[in-house]
């Protein structure tokens, strides 16, 4: 039975510091840091995302919750990483001054390699529960795998390195789609099929599913695009404008805002049509794919 968005984050957010190894107390600052960013809020949309494919795949979702808790991880780690000096150079993440601005650029840096490390950790110990019963242990295995390839080098790395690279040089837009299926669409999706594989689908599911991720993954990014020119700063918990400020590649700088109204439409419809065949099976996904329409309006 599928949860609502809200129920799914709560069991997010009652486990996410649960799930961390203890650390010994002679290193309780990185402790400190690690935990001020996990616990600054979120929409903590990744984790949702696989928990509610788990569900929707006939999967076990308290079993699910470590794989869930570790792309939380990974997608904080990330947002540390990116707001340091030599990359974004934010102030304010999630409505709260940045993690570096608080604890210094060392301990925002080791913080993020303590969570991107404890991700993998939980995610492993969670699989040594399952060594005498393949079946589990092959799908915590393909879980692990499709997070550590969204994560990595063929994914949200690489979309990272490409933007940093590209920061003062105008790009094609087929550079710009690169940059943003990675640096944002592929940690998303890979929590999309990470859920999936935790559950019991059927290559017709996994394959609609590759699809609305593909479409639903790019549109988050051009919606924050967008965002940046025209959004709230108490409502996107981050100062507005500052791609422009740092000249970074955009839908909007690349193609202007009317452009990536049309993209962010275009997308999101065609999110709708990967799962269209559900029908109000698939009414949370629906539901998460016209939120972010109006997200926008």
């Amino acid at each position: 039975m599928e949860r609502t968005f809200e129920e799914y984050k709560g069991l997010i957010d009652r486990h996410l510091l649960d799930l961390i190894p203890a650390i010994d107390t002679k290193s309780n600052t990185l402790y400190e840091a690690m935990k001020y960013s996990l616990s600054s809020g979120g929409k903590r949309i990744r984790p949702v995302l696989l928990l509610a494919c788990c569900d929707f795949a006939g999967g076990n979702v308290l079993e699910a919750l470590p794989f869930a808790a570790a792309v939380e991880y990974i997608h904080t780690y990330s947002l540390i990483h990116d707001d340091l000096p030599a990359m974004d150079n934010d102030d304010l993440r999630r409505g709260k001054p940045t993690n570096h601005k608080v604890y210094g650029d060392a301990m925002a840096i080791l913080s993020g390699d303590g969570l991107l490390s404890t991700a993998f950790e939980i995610i492993s110990r969670d699989m040594t529960m399952y060594m005498d019963d393949v079946t589990q242990l092959k799908k915590r295995v393909r879980a692990m795998n499709v997070i550590a390839k969204g994560a990595g080098i063929r994914g949200m790395v690489a979309g990272q390195s490409a933007d940093i690279e590209n920061e003062k040089n105008r790009v094609s837009s087929e550079m710009l789609e690169y940059i943003h299926v990675n640096k944002t669409g592929a940690l998303i999706k890979a929590s999309m099929m990470a859920g999936l594989y935790l559950g019991e689908p059927d290559d017709k599911m996994i394959d609609n599913f590759t699809q609305f991720a593909d479409n639903f993954g790019l549109a988050f990014q051009v919606s924050d695009d967008i965002l940046d020119v025209i959004g709230d700063v108490k409502v996107m918990g981050k100062n507005p404008g500052q791609d422009s400020k740092d000249n970074k590649n955009t839908y909007v700088s690349l193609n202007g805002l009317d452009q990536a109204y049309e993209t962010l439409n275009m997308l999101l419809d065609n999110a709708l049509d990967a799962i269209s065949e559900y029908y109000d099976n698939a009414e949370f996904f629906a539901d998460l794919v016209n939120k972010l329409r109006v997200r926008d309006k």
